[in-house]
């Protein structure tokens, strides 16, 4: 791409050829390609404007604090980002659920962590913003779309004809996007990724070949824009669900004729035992895309059942961006569907966690990543990032190893293992024999330790509905399965499992309330 050209300038391009085509649906409201256009060149030149009046044209970081799957969050990063400015998303730091709010000090974190020097609103979220602006020892410009108060610039008052792309110019190496991680190792971390890797993504969707109906119900802010701009691309539309919710993705499905959709295994999940799915035209479903969190390998063999060659699992991390892909031909695999697919070559090497030497095929180590997605940097935080980057390699803290053929198994966090019962363990190990159980529906385990610092293994599951196993026959399975050590300490049978902010389960709360 040119210098002064970015993947938002692509995405306005391809919906130029059709200017009536409705490409977003958000509550009751829609905007076609025309529509999408004018607001986000007239954003564009009114956000130039206001950064030229505060001076701040060159290093300009406009935080976006809207409800986060409407189309204003999409319409104030394509604003930002077409002019060069670095992008923040400060709503959530949650990549499952759009609706889970960061708490205002968090924000304010945020906001002074990145030197952010506007703040974009919607109306829904201004006095939020005012609230934030006054805390703040520097200047802090609001800015929206429409008029929101006379302390707010309306950026739709941007002429869309005065906006020349000519007189940008992006540098491919600046932060085009800021996201925060949930934190679930830690403190939430903000990592950047440039321009040079925001329009890499982009390249996809214009060389998908079909048109693609996405239906949006995880936040725009994480990965969901990214598959939002890409569905774009590909000439499609897509359709904003404030979160997700089965009966809702159903009737979507079949209503908007979807034909792509991002889920997690926990969502997966519900839609697969919902009453209606049976009775639900699934027909238009091209790609499901499923992220986040390993999947079980026997659900996963009753989804293909239910919707057909369709599926797909990603594997990726905020730090390294895509790692590698199960295909939908590979799903029909028993041995792959233990796997996270195959990435591409080059792209992974497994190594020893002590010397760091490059482990042999189907032995494990650290899944480490090179490729054209890997993030900039943590904001901030350039200890860590030199930790974490090591010669352009992303040290991901994930267990795995490459068999001979190149696909990827994994085998848990680093911090994750366990010693017990004299043996080391591998938490997924004992999930993925939990799940090979008729009766199971999810299942997590994880560790609890006593006073003295002992480690026991413990686990929860989700029965499907129905079921009648016991805590004994589930301990008599596991025993069969894998070995009598790998039995949990204690099992406990609830009717669904806490997620954390990526849509996993949540360990830490479920080992706080077992040692309580």
């Amino acid at each position: 791409m040119p210098s002064n050209e970015t993947y938002v300038g692509q995405i306005l391009e391809v919906i130029s050829a059709e200017p009536e085509k409705v490409v977003l649906w958000w509550h009751d409201q829609t905007l076609t390609a025309a529509g999408l256009g004018v607001l986000v060149r007239s954003a564009a030149q009114g956000l130039r404007r206001c950064t030229e009046w505060s001076g701040r044209t060159t290093d300009a970081v406009v935080a976006v604090l809207t409800a986060n799957n409407t189309a204003p969050t999409l319409v104030l990063r394509y604003a930002a980002n077409l002019i060069g400015a670095t992008v923040v998303h400060l709503h959530t730091t949650n990549a499952v659920d759009p609706g889970d709010r960061l708490v205002a000090d968090a924000e304010l974190k945020i906001l002074r962590e990145t030197g952010a020097t506007h703040l974009a609103v919607d109306g829904a979220n201004v006095a939020s913003a005012r609230a934030l602006r006054d805390r703040l020892p520097t200047p802090l410009v609001l800015v929206g779309l429409g008029e929101l108060g006379p302390d707010v610039v309306d950026l739709t008052a941007g002429d869309t004809d005065a906006f020349d792309l000519d007189d940008v110019e992006i540098r491919p190496d600046h932060p085009a996007v800021v996201t925060y991680t949930s934190g679930t190792t830690g403190e939430p971390k903000g990592i950047a990724v440039d321009f040079r890797t925001r329009n890499r993504f982009i390249s996809a969707g214009l060389q998908m070949g079909w048109r693609s109906v996405y239906l949006s119900t995880m936040p725009l802010s994480h990965s969901s824009g990214a598959t939002a701009d890409d569905s774009l691309a590909s000439g499609g539309s897509v359709i904003l669900q404030d979160r997700f919710d089965a009966d809702d993705a159903l009737r979507a499905i079949q209503e908007h004729r979807i034909t792509r959709m991002l889920v997690s295994p926990p969502h997966l999940y519900l839609l697969m035992d919902h009453p209606e799915v049976g009775s639900t035209d699934l027909s238009s479903l091209q790609m499901v895309t499923y992220l986040g969190c390993p999947a079980s390998p026997e659900r996963l063999a009753d989804a293909v059942k239910i919707f057909g060659q369709v599926l797909i699992q990603v594997y990726g991390t905020s730090e390294a961006g895509f790692i590698s892909m199960l295909s939908p031909a590979d799903h029909l695999d028993a041995r792959l569907r233990t796997t996270v697919g195959r990435p591409l070559p080059g792209w992974v090497r497994i190594r020893d966690v002590d010397d760091h030497h490059d482990m042999p095929a189907g032995e494990t180590g650290e899944v480490c990543v090179q490729s054209p997605f890997t993030m900039k940097e943590y904001v901030g935080e350039p200890e860590l990032t030199a930790r974490t980057v090591r010669d352009g390699w992303v040290y991901t803290g994930d267990l795995g190893f490459l068999d001979s053929e190149g696909y990827l198994s994994l085998r848990g966090r680093m911090g994750e293992v366990m010693k017990t019962n004299g043996i080391k363990i591998h938490p997924v190990t004992v999930e993925n024999a939990f799940l090979s159980h008729p009766d199971i529906a999810q299942a997590c385990v994880f560790c609890v330790r006593d006073r003295d610092r002992i480690e026991y293994l413990h686990a929860a599951v989700v029965l499907r509905e129905g079921a009648t196993a016991t805590v004994a026959d589930l301990a008599d399975h596991i025993r069969a399965t894998i070995s009598p050590k790998h039995v949990p300490a204690e099992t406990t049978i609830r009717t669904e499992l806490p997620l954390t902010g990526v849509g996993k389960p949540d360990k830490a709360r479920l080992a706080a309330e077992a040692g309580s």
